[in-house]
């Protein structure tokens, strides 16, 4: 069914309890954060924001559930979900209105959360029974479960659909056996979703089920990798003989693929959205540090600046028109893979200018300011052509799913 956007008059009163919430609960941001100047503010720049010790990670994970609990119990939590299963039952595009007001507060960062909101939650909303979507999504809303992806395999990134995990039916259980690899926040999760061979002589993608597995379950066994920054946020996982009851099954038997899809689109969207905290937003840090090295009026390097300008509000509309979408209704569309893709070339196009710019100060730490800390960028930005779907899946499912072309040779 199609939502009817709200009326002026009703988000206008949302917008003032919202804001009245948020000043009684949270201290605004600076208005102009993102306009610092050099040598203000944190000197951070990263892909990915990750952790230099456990027990600073756990501080910011307990804060984040802290304030996520907050919110839900204010209402503001999950406005477009349905009532009875923890949502405010209100239109989905109030849930935008509120997350934009957030984001002029100085609140603990959601992004571990939000690996739940939106990514697991949307295939657990469209395909789970009633009785999953009780068990898990208020939880995954407030904030008190955390969530992971188990769907990669050492042999199963990007051709998804050639998984070995396999999963035997046993009475009222499934026993799944198997290795899942990048999977973000594991180490942390409650919960993962999981992918997994039911039917091993069906069709490669007519064979799958999704199933949610907790992940404190006898058998699992949860490994960090180590990225070239030297930092560890994704994790392999060791599934041996875990017994998952079918109660927690995401869809039909076989049908892990359809659920699987809306999970690749909405984490497709996520990825491309690369959302950054205004304090280390890097279109503004590169260009700063363009200005502060001298080089803003070099004609060559404008140029490229005005490339990296222009992407971000390419990507910047393209978000709004998915917002708009799913405000009216329709399921998450090509927008994701386009976003995905201009994201990890804008990321990459923005690590090689700063690196160019800096020359040896990007690998040699020297104290200065906003030098040395774009290493982390630069050796970050390769992975976001990997996750969700590396770029060459990307211009495949454009190419055959949006353009209508020939499949290419496999």
């Amino acid at each position: 069914m199609t939502e009817v956007a709200p009326g002026d008059d009703e988000i206008g009163q949302f917008v003032a309890l919202a804001t009245a919430f948020l000043d009684r609960h949270a201290k605004r941001r600076p208005e102009r954060l993102g306009q610092l100047g050099w040598g203000e503010g944190p000197d951070d720049i990263a892909v990915l924001e990750v952790h230099a010790d456990a027990d600073a990670e756990q501080r910011d994970l307990t804060a984040a559930q802290a304030w996520r609990a907050t919110v839900f119990d204010a209402g503001f939590g999950w406005l477009g979900g349905p009532v009875e299963y923890g949502g405010g039952g209100r239109n989905p595009v109030l849930d935008d209105v509120y997350r934009g007001l957030e984001s002029g507060y100085e609140v603990p960062n959601q992004n571990i959360i939000a690996s739940g909101t939106a990514l697991v939650a949307p295939a657990v909303i469209a395909h789970g029974s009633a009785e999953v979507k009780a068990r898990y999504l208020r939880g995954v809303f407030r904030g008190d479960l955390v969530c992971c992806q188990l769907l990669s395999e050492p042999d199963a990134g990007s051709d998804l659909a050639g998984l070995h995990t396999r999963a035997v039916r046993d009475g009222d259980e499934w026993v799944v056996t198997g290795q899942k690899v990048w999977s973000s926040y594991a180490h942390l999760a409650h919960v993962g979703q999981l992918l997994a061979r039911t039917d091993p002589d069906a069709s490669r993608h007519a064979g799958l089920t999704m199933f949610l597995v907790d992940m404190d379950s006898p058998g699992v066994q949860v490994r960090p990798l180590r990225m070239m920054t030297g930092e560890a946020h994704f994790n392999e996982i060791f599934l041996d003989e875990v017994r998952i009851p079918d109660r927690h099954r995401v869809g039909a038997v076989g049908q892990g693929w359809q659920a699987t899809i809306t999970t690749l689109m909405s984490e497709r969207a996520a990825v491309g959205g690369g959302a950054t905290s205004p304090a280390m937003d890097p279109v503004h840090r590169v260009t700063a540090l363009a200005r502060q090295l001298g080089r803003a009026g070099d004609p060559l390097l404008r140029q490229r600046l005005a490339d990296v300008h222009l992407h971000e509000r390419l990507l910047r509309y393209l978000g709004l028109r998915q917002e708009a979408a799913l405000a009216a209704g329709r399921p998450p569309g090509p927008e994701g893979s386009v976003m995905k893709l201009l994201y990890s070339q804008q990321a990459r196009r923005i690590g090689e200018l700063a690196a160019d710019l800096l020359g040896p100060a990007v690998t040699a730490d020297n104290g200065e300011w906003g030098t040395f800390a774009w290493a982390r960028w630069v050796c970050g930005a390769p992975l976001l052509r990997i996750a969700g779907g590396t770029d060459e899946i990307q211009r495949n499912t454009l190419a055959e799913r949006v353009l209508g072309l020939p499949r290419g040779p496999r």
